[in-house]
Formats: C-alpha cells, sequence, structure tokens
C-alpha cells in the first residue's frame, strides 16, 4: 500500500505544500490528497479588490493540480481524528473519511466577530471569497442609489486599511469611515503613519481613533462612547480566529486553537501531523509567534515540507528560516506602504510608499499566484522514494520516525 498523505486546505500554505511534495516525492509509494471546500483557488490577499468590484483570477484548482498526481476532494472538512488517522469531511454526497499516514493541517482562518452582538447577522466581510462577493453586491447597490451610501469599515488592522482605501477609490460615490480602537497604524513608523493619514485624506476617508464597537445593527453600530453611527454596509475586520476542528480533535492547541508544534511544523502531540498557515502556531527565529500573514503561511509551508520529505526519505532536515519581515499594505491600486520590521518586531524607522511600493506588493501578489497555479514548474526528472517499503506496517513507523 502507498504512503498517503493527506493536506487539509488549499490556500497559499496547503496548495504550496501538496504542489511541492508531489513535485519531489514519487509516486510508487506515495499518493496525495487535497481536501478542500471550494473549487477554486483564492487569493485571499486580495479580496478587498474583489468586494470593492475589480476581477481577481481564481483558478480552478482541478485545473491547478492537473498532472501532478494530486487527488483532489471538494469536500468541508468536519473533523480529525489522529488516533484513527482518520479525516471526516462533507460534500454534496454526504461525505465520509479519509484515512492518513501523514496529515498536513492548513485549514486557515476566518473572520472573528469577537462575540460583538449583531455581527453575524448585519455585517459583511472579506475573510472569504462568497462574504466578498456578498459585500460586492452590496456595494452595487448602494451605488446604483446614487445618494452617496455610507460605508464602515471596523478594524485599523492591514485589512480593514486595505479594505477602506479600496473601496474609497473603487467607488468614490460612497461615504467611508474606518474605525480604530486604537492610533491609526500604531504597528507603522512614524513616516509610514503619516503617509497613511494622507492617503486616507486623499481618499475622502473619515478616520475615527479610539472607538469601540459594541454593536452592529443593520442601519447602525452602536459605540462604547454612546455614539451610534449610521451605516448602510457595515465591513467587520476586527480580527480573524481559526477552525475549532483542531481543537476539537485532541490535538495539542493554543487557547485561541492554533496547532503547537515544533520547529519543523510538527504537532507535538502527534507526531504524524503537521501544521502550516494560519492555523499553525509556530515560534519564529526572534523567539516570537508568527502572526497570521501570506509570508507566514510560506515559512511554516516551506518547513513542513522539508520536514516530511527529510522523514519519509530519511535525510537530513533542511531548516527554513522563520521570520516575519514587514507589513506590506495597499492603499488602493495606486499607492502603498512596505514596512520593515527588525527582531523585535518593531517597525524601522525608515518606509517605503506610493506607487513604488504599491508595484511591489502587486508583483509579490502576482509571483504568489504564479508559484500556486504551476505546482509542477521546474518538475525533478528524479523523485526520492520513501526510506522504507510502504507497506501496512512500515507506513506507520515511517510517518512517525523521528
Amino acid at each position: 500500500m502507498k504512503h498517503r498523505i493527506v493536506v487539509l486546505g488549499a490556500g497559499y500554505a496547503g496548495a504550496h505544500v501538496a504542489g511541492n511534495l508531489a513535485r519531489r516525492l514519487s509516486p510508487t509509494d506515495t499518493e496525495i490528497t487535497v481536501v478542500n471546500a471550494e473549487p477554486d483557488f483564492v487569493q485571499r490577499l486580495r479580496l478587498h479588490q474583489l468586494a470593492a468590484g475589480q476581477e481577481i483570477k481564481a483558478p480552478k484548482l482541478a485545473d491547478v493540480f492537473a498532472g501532478t498526481g494530486i487527488r483532489l476532494r471538494l469536500a468541508r472538512v468536519t473533523a480529525v481524528d489522529p488516533e484513527r488517522q482518520v479525516v471526516a469531511v462533507a460534500d454534496a454526497d454526504g461525505g465520509g473519511e479519509l484515512g492518513y499516514d501523514t496529515l498536513l493541517y492548513a485549514l486557515g482562518s476566518h473572520g472573528d466577530d469577537r462575540g460583538v452582538p449583531g455581527v453575524a447577522e448585519h455585517a459583511f466581510d472579506v475573510a472569504a471569497r462568497p462574504s466578498a462577493l456578498r459585500l460586492r453586491e452590496r456595494l452595487d447597490s448602494l451605488g446604483r442609489r446614487g445618494d452617496g451610501g455610507r460605508v464602515l469599515v471596523v478594524g485599523d488592522g492591514l485589512t480593514g486599511i486595505e479594505t477602506a482605501t479600496e473601496i474609497a477609490e473603487s467607488r468614490p460615490g460612497l461615504s467611508v469611515a474606518l474605525i480604530a480602537r486604537g492610533e491609526l497604524g500604531a504597528q507603522l513608523s512614524a513616516g509610514a503613519r503619516s503617509h497613511l493619514r494622507q492617503a486616507c485624506d486623499r481618499l475622502g476617508i473619515t478616520v475615527l481613533e479610539h472607538t469601540s464597537v459594541e454593536a452592529v445593527e443593520a442601519t447602525r453600530v452602536l459605540c462604547a462612547d454612546g455614539t451610534a453611527l449610521a451605516s448602510d454596509a457595515t465591513v467587520w475586520t476586527a480580527g480573524f480566529a481559526v477552525s475549532p476542528i483542531a481543537a476539537a480533535s485532541g490535538l495539542e492547541v493554543t487557547e485561541n486553537g492554533q496547532i503547537v508544534v515544533d520547529g519543523t511544523m510538527r504537532s507535538v502531540s502527534h507526531p504524524n501531523v503537521y501544521a502550516a498557515g494560519d492555523s499553525v502556531y509556530a515560534i519564529g527565529d526572534n523567539g516570537r509567534p508568527l502572526p497570521m500573514s501570506c509570508a507566514s503561511a510560506g515559512f511554516t509551508g516551506q518547513q513542513a515540507i522539508e520536514a516530511i520529505m527529510g522523514r519519509l526519505t530519511g535525510r537530513k532536515i533542511a531548516n527554513t528560516k522563520l521570520v516575519y519581515p514587514g507589513n506590506h499594505i495597499s492603499l488602493g491600486r495606486r499607492d502603498g506602504i512596505l514596512q520593515l520590521v527588525d527582531d523585535e518586531a518593531q517597525a524601522k524607522p525608515k518606509y517605503l510608499g506610493g506607487r513604488k511600493a504599491a508595484r511591489i506588493k502587486a508583483g509579490i501578489l502576482k509571483i504568489s499566484l504564479w508559484a500556486t497555479s504551476h505546482p509542477t514548474f521546474g518538475m525533478p526528472k528524479r523523485k526520492r522514494r520513501l526510506a522504507a517499503a510502504p507497506n501496512a506496517s512500515a507506513k506507520k513507523a515511517v510517518g512517525v520516525a523521528a
């Protein structure tokens, strides 16, 4: 029997890991299955653009994995049983179970309402393609009204800033406000904060700092100071949370549900389970947890690849750098901020802003999409075989070898 590798999630981390393992492992004694709920690859970093009305490429995963030998299962993961080494899934046919010998958990994250009343019922978000499209439809309807509809973006993190600036630039007929719990751009250097404020002024965005939202209603937002802000579309970007599946499975997780791993992205509680992307609690080279980001997905995914390859083929595991270089923020299509950080995760004094920063980010996103869409590029002629014969007794031993 072949060694079964199952990858949960086909976002930036999952698709990267699956494609690279398919490139480097021999199909003679391994099989790779990717489980994903959506049929398309979602450029999550560009969903604010999709919501604002722009067309964003979404390659079919069936096309992405064509010719790689990867099996694609379009289904929603409902549970993981690491003791039995099975994954429960649900699809149009009712679902079932998938057995695995090595599991890569990369289910990512979703929007977090933080327990604020009314968010789930009345707010929009850009955490997933369906929700971004719902927001787009709402903005379209406001534009057709022609009376300058009011859009409130709650959350001053990178997603909130990018969403507010993108909507304001793409839909100048709408009134856009950005609600920040603290100072806008507090994580940036002084120069970058000034650049951000100038961009908001240029785009006509009203910034409400030191404002906490206590409830969201259909046509307004209620603030902690008693203020009620009228809103025709409230966009919630005040945080992200991971799926509760890992915690429910018995894997060791943090308080917020991220999987605790060692330096090779291997679960500390179940050695044939690996994690990458937003789902993993990984300590970076600076001794701090890596933040949820595309960059972290790339680094943790690459380390998982090296660890799985090394352990299955009996070779030395290569170490991948685990760093967070900084924040790259788009401010519409023609402006941006590139803010590097130091080893203490603090913003460096210098930053890059303007069109050049916007072009650099656009280039990074383009490269990320291309690399994900072409997993067989540079396919080696010689693929690695497993270190032991893939029979029923050896498979499990190979999967948990130190």
